[in-house]
């Protein structure tokens, strides 16, 4: 008999994340293997409070511009769930909600605090005795997943950060005679320092910068930095310095520290820039300029990678070939095939082995003074950035289409927790 199987979204979302929901719903929708396609509202939050959408109520027309569109189409969030022997309620109303709505494969769509919901919602086999089929998918601009060569949203982030950075850098060496002199860009990343490590992809024989860039793996030396920038703009006549927001002083704090705490338990991250900003002007007198990325970088769909959409809709195929097979507890990943040419396949990984795991920037990838990139590194980030996929346009703007996420009637009382 066919089952109902249930995709959510969670954690921060990405330009492509929706491209994976695409490949999912659409895959979804054509096995025989199950009855209806669910998505939860606003993620596992959704399942707790029995917000399930049913996506068999939008057209084939509205499922396929997913593919191009930014955003969290059903809604996201950040909530841990706590572990079964602190909280056995929250999994018991997982249970009674699965029950419910007949479910019994489910597509958890997020990073690594999000795979660690996923492999505790794979337990409920074995804990709670309700036969479930959960599967992780990763989607990250962090690119700080283990096993995978490479997370969806990172591909394009990387594509927009370089893009920026050199556009900007272009605008400052114009101006730099008589105006701005030191440019700096604060990028996203928490303890990873890909996204940052992307700008250095402008990096040529015609483009010095960006002169600086400052990664959370490398420890941040003031007295160093305030060199760098001094030596820049001494033999360019300008300075551009890319940032990563998880820079971190020698106690091991983060320079941009907003003193607040997400619901994954992770420090709130913003502030690099003003602060690096501050530094130049009262250490060196030169004007500055700084800019944040923040939701910029991770929503601009209309800059994406081709290679990143590609990659975002066949794990969400992969996903539902996975739950097709039974499988459980496990997460499609992808391999880089070795070669002088990029080629990639999607193998399977344990969620065990992924969840609440951090890749962080290879030492190798970073050069020896600690503030550029290695030939190694853009070997690696170049693919992930190639090919456009533009949305379509109407009157000068991207045109992108939302579903209704009308929801099923409820069958349970409000949860309480």
């Amino acid at each position: 008999m066919s089952e109902n199987i249930l995709y959510a979204q969670s954690g921060g979302v990405t330009s492509v994340i929706n491209a994976t929901a695409c490949g999912v719903i659409k895959t979804a929708r054509a096995s025989k293997k199950f009855k209806k396609v669910f998505a939860a509202k606003n993620g596992i939050l959704g399942v707790l409070n029995e917000e399930i959408i049913d996506t068999t109520r939008e057209s084939s027309k509205i499922i396929e511009s997913l593919i191009h569109t930014p955003g969290g189409a059903f809604g996201s969030c950040r909530y841990k769930l706590r572990s079964i022997d602190d909280d056995i309620s929250e999994y018991v109303r997982l249970v009674d909600v699965f029950k419910a709505h007949k479910i019994k494969y489910f597509l958890y769509n997020g990073g690594g605090d999000s795979q660690d919901t996923a492999n505790k919602v794979g337990h409920l086999s074995s804990e709670l005795g309700y036969s479930i089929s959960c599967i992780g998918i990763p989607k990250t601009i962090d690119n700080d997943l283990p096993i995978t060569d490479s997370s969806p949203g990172f591909g394009s982030v990387a594509k927009y950060v370089a893009t920026s950075t050199l556009e900007a850098s272009l605008d400052v060496r114009s101006m730099a005679e008589s105006s701005t002199k030191v440019f700096l860009f604060e990028v996203m990343g928490r303890n990873a320092g890909w996204i940052a490590a992307s700008s250095g992809l402008i990096k040529s024989k015609s483009m010095s910068a960006p002169h600086v860039i400052l990664f959370p793996e490398i420890q941040f030396d003031e007295n160093k930095f305030i060199k760098k920038v001094k030596e820049a703009v001494i033999k360019w006549g300008y300075c551009v310095v890319v940032a990563s927001e998880g820079i971190k002083r020698k106690d091991g704090s983060f320079v941009s520290d907003a003193g607040s705490i997400d619901a994954f338990g992770h420090s709130q991250l913003g502030g690099v820039s003003p602060f690096l900003a501050d530094l130049v002007k009262r250490k060196l007198k030169f004007k500055c300029h700084w800019a944040v990325a923040d939701y910029l970088q991770r929503s601009a769909r209309h800059l994406a990678s081709s290679t990143d959409v590609k990659q975002a809709y066949a794990l969400g195929e992969a996903a539902v070939r996975f739950a097709e097979d039974g499988q459980n507890m496990v997460m499609p990943v992808i391999r880089r095939i070795p070669g002088k040419k990029y080629r990639w396949a999607i193998e399977s990984a344990k969620l065990s082995r992924v969840a609440n795991v951090e890749r962080k920037l290879p030492r190798s990838y970073i050069t020896q003074d600690g503030f550029g990139i290695t030939k190694k590194a853009k070997e690696y980030l170049l693919p992930l950035i190639q090919g456009e996929e533009y949305p379509p346009y109407a009157a000068g703007l991207p045109s992108y289409s939302y579903p209704k996420n009308e929801l099923v009637t409820k069958k349970l009382p409000a949860f309480p927790g």
